[in-house]
């Protein structure tokens, strides 16, 4: 029975990790996203004529 209590106990804590993981991987994604817009928008502000080649 103890080993069954040692096994959920690892489970869980890999189970914790991988999804900690991925919350760090989707926060760092959503900012290059973001990071990427903003960058875009401030050259568009600076200089419409390249971006919006009308």
């Amino acid at each position: 029975m103890k080993f069954l209590k040692s096994l959920a106990v690892v489970l869980c804590a890999l189970a914790l990790s991988g999804c900690t993981l991925l919350a760090i991987a989707d926060a760092a994604g959503s900012a290059v996203v973001y990071g990427v817009k903003t960058t875009v928008n401030v050259l568009d502000a600076v200089t419409p004529d390249i971006i919006n080649k009308k």
